[in-house]
């Protein structure tokens, strides 16, 4: 098993409450272990919430606090793996690892156990964070992509993480005369401008031009400053997906099977009703991004929310495209 050291969490970045980019140096001035771009690393924080798991006699399962006998919370170690956001490259030269991480919330509205205790940190006293000395994971372009000329990289909220390492690693590796030959299409979205981050990251690879890259950013929730913006995308990753290869919105599919199915639709009218319909940035046309998606040669990667990936998976498969998804 991997021995655990201790590294200092430095250099927040809080884009929105609960939401932050921080970096991790080594503490005991050993380099992090090599890795590629998309693998991750556990973490791990000894003052977070503990719980237990309760079996009910309907079957449902609770992961219930844990008290001690004066009634307050117990504590301990929780550890969780996280994508690593930083490019190899840049741990190479630098010596530390970046992360994207958000606080979760679960539908009780109790905080996330390990997150809780991050975002609880303070950045000069309180700022040391235990991990695993060993990076793992298949969630590579070597293992995920290989031989695929056409590769579109779809991430939603902190899952955008794996996606901008491996940008950043493509370019740096292009600009040093090394490259695949691959396409590649980045669909970006998160709820609103302010949350989507990485978009300047993003938006300077794309420009340099070192390999064929098109990044496609979106807000599902768009302020006027949004709408207002025609390079901005509008609408929910898996929407945008499947605008692009000529389906129907989410939504709208819902929709029409529960009327051919006879099922009451009235939250299903409402649902669309709310849906933001995709808007493609205007510097990319509708008709040329269908070419980067010819189904024989694409391959379509996702990280991020469930429910999307889900349906980003319906959507490739429909299309007779290869589906990877990251699952640790």
């Amino acid at each position: 098993m991997a021995k655990t050291k201790v590294g200092t969490a430095f250099d927040w970045y809080f884009s929105a409450p609960g939401l932050a980019v921080f970096r991790l140096r080594p503490d005991e001035g050993q380099p992090f272990p090599p890795y590629k771009a998309g693998q991750y690393i556990a973490l791990q924080r000894n003052d977070c919430r503990l719980t237990k798991k309760v079996i009910h006699e309907d079957k449902t399962v609770e992961f219930v606090t844990v008290l001690d006998d004066q009634g307050n919370v117990k504590r301990g170690p929780v550890t969780h793996s996280y994508s690593i956001a930083s490019a190899p490259f840049e741990t190479e030269e630098r010596g530390w690892l970046e992360f994207y991480v958000i606080l979760e919330k679960d539908e009780k509205g109790l905080l996330g156990r390990l997150t809780e205790s991050i975002f609880r940190m303070d950045p000069e006293k309180d700022n040391k964070v235990v991990y695993y000395d060993k990076i793992a994971g298949d969630f590579t372009l070597d293992k995920r992509a290989n031989g695929m000329k056409n590769v579109v990289l779809v991430g939603t909220g902190t899952g955008i993480a794996p996606f901008i390492s491996m940008a950043k690693q493509l370019d740096h590796e292009a600009a040093r005369g090394k490259s695949d030959g691959a396409r590649y299409t980045v669909i970006h979205t998160n709820r609103t401008y302010e949350e989507l981050d990485y978009y300047k990251e993003f938006s300077a690879i794309e420009k340099a031009r070192r390999f064929d890259l098109v990044y496609l950013p979106s807000v599902s929730r768009p302020a006027p400053r949004d709408l207002a913006d025609s390079n901005m995308g509008k609408g929910r990753a898996n929407n945008i997906l499947r605008h692009i290869l000529g389906m129907r919105l989410k939504e709208e599919q819902d929709l029409r099977e529960a009327a051919t199915d006879g099922r009451d639709n009235t939250k299903l009218k409402a649902a669309l009703d709310k849906t933001v319909r995709p808007v493609l940035p205007a510097q990319y046309p509708l008709k040329g991004l269908e070419a980067r998606l010819d189904p024989t040669s694409t391959v379509i990667v996702t990280c991020g929310n469930p429910w999307s990936m889900e349906d980003i998976k319906y959507a490739a498969e429909s299309n007779h495209m290869r589906y990877e998804k990251e699952d640790w």
